[in-house]
């Protein structure tokens, strides 16, 4: 494969370089402008020709320049407006005045995978996020930049922590495997073609709730086209076994193909991130009072060796722990630079990205990355030839920690000692604390390198008939370090521990080889569009972790030659082969009765060999009310209605590897192996049936577009790793449980145009998802372990907790309910059950122009509940910092407080246990979020005339402005890990 795209690119460059270099002969060049009917300029406009390849766009000020021939005929062609056709004969100038029109919705491109097709048109639930949305944002992953921009796409951040992978729910939670290393809810991700192995590359000194690193990261936004979302059956049934949870496919720009004149588009943005949000904790004195008064609750005295912040440390020093372990302000810098050029028949374009960040956190913390990407087209001169090559490879660099500065800035004493002693050292105050920067000698890096390449062929073999050949090639290799020198402790125990270092390889590489037969033909008002192909598609990881001890110096970490001691702790390789025939019929009638059928035959090497192969497939139609004779002459306010519905199967193969199999691993000693995995290989495929339906409308001249949707979702015969007894010797074996998973939900969309005139226009986007997932059936869950994490007709993301009953009166201490009165308490004693899903969630996006100002910001809304702060918090009394709300303490008999009564003894922590594993430690956790915030000039042609200047563009740029929420911690959506970061960023874009 590596040798089949050089020889591609080769290829690729020797058409560039022959066909600048063949002159062309009988040429004119043609010049001219493109206005509206209120004579504004109209940049962006496509201008191709009639009957062959190439074209150019118009620039900032409508202008566009061309080489042309006599009998040619040209193509003006821009969204929202009447595309025009005019014969070039011996004109040298052609201004165009485009109509306005007056159903536009159809004319918006949709990607459908291995097939375009449009919104209009379209059959299956396809949602579309385009450049202009997401490419100023400034953020590391284009997950990020999806939140709250569409229905039915759960996107969560769930750490502030750059490269941190952000988790993507497609219309719910299908399988009951989400944990971060089974996660069978993962949907398929597409990068031009071709399928990436987006599952989050785990790290080794991360703690062990963090996501990962996300292998999305190292892809430039700002090279991003368009990001599609295929959520129903009709969309993702061609995906079969890989489109279970959704398809994202993420399309990189491709060149405009202007004739023989080289583009520049320059970009830069600096600015800065800060945590968003900081918890109001104890001070020095409030603190020292909670303390004392434990004390004098329980009777007892505080200690020198015990309790050095009551009896050791400063009683009027005061650190406010938030603002030095994660107030620091991050610095951030993007540049990219993009040139294309070409001709009528090939043209590219070249980009470069650098994307730096600092880190909120003290010490050199950071991350970077360096991008580069190439996409060039060709054309044979009979235009039966066409290829198109993409490659995009980038490297990045993220200085990790492998300790959490945000739990110990919410715990540690306002009183804590100085964090270096006067000779500049760490100071541990004679042992009586654990210095918190020990973590920047900690050192963890994570270097990784990403390439994704993809050429598509197509050869017409005759009128209607394209023979198409799709190729693709990705590969990761990640390398992480950490060090961990003895200065890391406390000199007291150096005598006692050793350096060490752990080394992490991770490698993946996949081809696929997609042959395809397209053909399309049109008989009077019928239209016919059929596909035929076959996947054959091969991945490849590896896994090695190793760790080295007792280093001899400081500097000799990391080399495993220098260490005392070696040993492998992970040593593992998988190989993954996939198979599938697939085909689509799509025909319409008048092009306002639409049918699509698609289908497709899996195999895949996860399962035994009489279960590999598996069919899925979906019908779609769809009904254009709006093109009856009726509406057209009854109905003058209604310009566009379309009724769409879909019904198909999808599957999943989202296991681990060679689970039907036994597998063995080498003892420690000689000659031996051991087992590690029983067999079973009878499982087969998990079963997402789908169904859909909806409709959509524009009215008034399209200024109001509406849509609704309702969607069921039931994925069965779930994949899962079965509990075993102890006895067995196996924590679990794969097999098939007979569960059943049913998402249903509303999905809302409205588009308006609220004021329209010459100089300015008011633009509003508004989504809303109201979603219900639900456990419909489990027979025999109470013989399994999840008897005690599921309830059949709950949703899935449930929490199973004690019930909560105040204050004992007596006590002073929280009281749960002995549901049995046992006296004890265990799942028997469970019977509250909390729903932690979404209940609903929405967006808002407003954009306003004014000439060449454009103001637009996203509001995201969230209704939902969460574990709250109390729920990871330190018994009232103890030696950690708390919330101001814990002053509201039990004080006596009578006394209506929210917090049990400070104490460190025995029962009050017991106490406390229990009642953060009760319904009083979930609470409402909605938010309404200031997403974004964009503001942008362009600045006038005149401004620029002389410059030589095509388009100059001043912005600034706003992320987690503002967060509106009653909820008790750091952040709604991550809990107590750092928040989403809040930057501001300006900049600079310059095309010429």
């Amino acid at each position: 494969m590596k040798f089949l795209f050089r020889s591609c690119l080769r290829l690729s460059i020797f058409l560039v370089l022959s066909s600048w270099a063949i002159p062309c002969t009988g040429q004119q060049q043609i010049s001219g402008t493109v206005t509206n009917t209120d004579n504004m300029p109209i940049p962006g406009v496509n201008i191709t020709f009639k009957n062959k390849p190439g074209g150019t766009t118009t620039n900032f000020d409508g202008e566009y320049e061309l080489n042309v021939q006599a009998q040619d005929s040209l193509v003006f062609a821009y969204l929202g407006y009447q595309t025009q056709t005019i014969a070039v004969a011996n004109q040298s100038q052609i201004n165009i005045t485009l109509q306005e029109e007056e159903n536009s919705l159809g004319d918006l491109v949709i990607n459908a995978g291995y097939y375009t097709t449009t919104d209009r048109e379209r059959t299956g639930s396809i949602e579309k996020v385009s450049a202009e949305e997401i490419e100023l944002q400034p953020v590391v992953n284009p997950l990020q930049a999806l939140q709250g921009r569409m229905p039915g796409v759960e996107v969560v951040q769930q750490s502030g922590v750059t490269g941190l992978a952000a988790s993507i729910q497609i219309r719910g939670q299908n399988s009951l495997r989400n944990s971060p290393g089974n996660n069978g809810n993962q949907p398929l991700f597409i990068v031009d073609g071709v399928p990436i192995n987006s599952s989050p590359v785990r790290t080794s000194g991360l703690l062990t709730n963090v996501p990962g690193l996300d292998p999305l990261n190292v892809l430039n936004l700002a090279n991003i086209e368009s990001i599609e979302v295929l959520k129903d059956a009709d969309a993702t049934a061609i995906y079969g076994s890989r489109g279970a949870n959704g398809v994202v496919l993420i399309t990189t720009k491709k060149p405009k193909g202007q004739q023989g004149k080289l583009q520049v588009n320059a970009r830069l943005y600096a600015g800065f991130s800060q945590a968003s949000h900081k918890m109001e904790l104890l001070n020095t004195s409030q603190y020292l009072q909670m303390r004392q008064q434990a004390f004098a609750n329980d009777g007892e005295e505080p200690t020198l060796a015990g309790d050095p912040d009551v009896t050791r440390w400063d009683q009027n020093r005061y650190t406010d722990w938030q603002e030095v372990l994660f107030g620091n302000t991050a610095e951030v810098t993007n540049m990219n630079l993009a040139l294309s050029a070409g001709d009528a028949y090939t043209s590219f374009i070249l980009g470069g990205g650098y994307h730096k960040e600092g880190s909120v956190f003290p010490g050199d913390f950071g991350y970077q990355k360096a991008t580069a990407n190439i996409n060039l087209t060709h054309r044979s001169k009979d235009n039966k030839l066409k290829l198109n090559f993409s490659t995009n490879y980038g490297v990045d660099q993220n200085d990790l920690f492998n300790d959490s500065f945000v739990g110990l800035a919410l715990t540690l004493p306002p009183n804590a000692p100085e964090l270096y002693d006067s000779d500049g050292n760490l100071n541990w105050e004679e042992s009586t604390w654990s210095n918190p920067l020990a973590n920047h000698y900690k050192t963890q890096q994570v270097n990784s390198n990403n390439l994704m390449s993809n050429m598509n062929l197509s050869y017409r073999l005759v009128e209607g008939l394209d023979l198409k050949t799709n190729l693709g090639y990705a590969s990761l290799n990640s390398e992480e370090l950490i060090k961990n020198p003895i200065r890391t402790y406390d000199p007291q125990y150096w005598a006692n521990v050793q350096a060490s270092s752990t080394h992490s390889t991770v490698n993946r590489s996949s081809w696929i080889i997609e042959p395809q037969l397209v053909y399309e033909t049109q008989r009077g008002n019928f239209n016919l569009e059929a596909l035929a192909g076959l996947s054959f598609q091969n991945t490849r990881s590896s896994t090695l972790i190793s760790v080295g001890q007792g280093y001899s110096h400081e500097s000799l970490i990391g080399n495993l030659a220098a260490a005392d001691q070696v040993r492998v702790n992970v040593n593992e390789n998988i190989d993954y082969r996939y198979m599938a025939a697939f085909g689509r019929l799509g025909v319409n009638w008048k092009e306002k009765y639409f049918l699509n059928f698609t289908g497709r035959r899996d195999g895949s090497s996860r399962f035994g060999r009489d279960k590999r192969f598996a069919n899925f497939g979906a019908i779609g139609g769809a009904w254009l009310f709006s093109e009856e004779t009726f509406f057209k002459e009854k109905v003058e306010w209604l310009n566009f209605g379309k009724l769409r519905a879909s019904y198909g199967t999808t599957g999943s193969d989202q296991i681990p590897d060679y689970g039907y199999l036994d597998t063995y691993q080498p003892t420690t000693g000689p000659g031996g192996l051991y087992a590690t995995q029983l067999v079973n290989p009878d499982y087969s495929w998990e079963v997402n049936k789908k169904l859909e339906t909806a409709v959509e409308v524009g009215l008034l001249e399209n200024r109001l577009q509406v849509g609704v949707s309702w969607y069921r979702n039931r994925s069965s015969n779930q994949l899962v790793g079965y509990p075993l007894p102890a006895t067995t010797g196996f924590a679990t074996v794969q097999a098939n449980l007979p569960a059943v998973v049913e998402n249903t939900g509303w999905e809302f969309s409205l588009s308006t145009t609220n004021i329209k005139t010459k100089n300015f226009q008011w633009q509003s986007n508004i989504n809303l998802t109201i979603p219900q997932n639900k456990l419909i059936e489990f027979d025999g869950i109470e013989e399994t372990a999840y008897q005690n994490i599921y309830r059949v007709g709950e949703p899935l993301d449930i929490a199973i907790l004690f019930q909560y009953e105040g204050i004992d009166p007596e006590t002073g201490f929280y009281q749960i309910r002995d549901v049995n009165e046992d006296g004890s308490y265990n799942y028997d004693d469970r019977i509250v059950i909390k729903n932690l899903g979404r209940k609903y969630y929405a967006g808002i996006n407003n954009t306003f122009t004014y000439k060449g100002v454009a103001l637009s910001f996203l509001w995201q809304y969230v209704q939902q509940d969460n574990y709250t702060y109390f729920a990871q918090s330190g018994t009232p009394g103890f030696n950690v910092n708390q919330p101001v709300e814990v002053l509201d303490a039990w004080q006596g008999p009578g006394d209506n407080s929210s917090f049990q009564q400070y104490s460190q003894n025995i029962p009050a922590f017991m106490a406390h246990y229990n009642a953060i594993r009760s319904d009083r430690a979930v609470d409402d956790a909605s938010f309404l979020r200031l997403k974004t915030l964009s503001l942008s000039y362009n600045l006038s042609p005149k401004a620029i005339e002389k410059t030589g200047l095509q388009g100059v563009r001043l912005f600034a740029h706003g992320q987690n402005l503002l967060t509106f929420t009653n909820y008790l911690g750091l952040d709604p959506e991550g809990g107590l890990a750092l928040p989403p970061l809040r930057s501001f960023t300006f900049g600079l874009e310059v095309k010429f």
